[in-house]
């Protein structure tokens, strides 16, 4: 298997999202993506959006 920095990057920012270590901004940060672009990308990966706790929004606000 060959997988590039980007995509190694991207997959490992998408696992710590849906394990709910990483708001979905520090996600985005990491893959280099603004949150839209990760929000649609988390798609790809058949990860929710929505698997995210309410004090993580909260916290995400504040930082926009």
């Amino acid at each position: 298997m060959n997988l590039d920095d980007k995509e190694a990057i991207m997959l490992l920012a998408v696992k710590l999202y849906e394990q709910a270590k990483l708001s979905l901004g520090e996600a985005a940060d990491l893959a280099g993506l603004s949150k839209r672009e990760f929000t649609e990308t988390l798609g790809k990966y058949n990860v929710s959006v929505f698997n995210y706790p309410a004090s993580d929004l909260s916290k995400d606000l504040s930082n926009a």
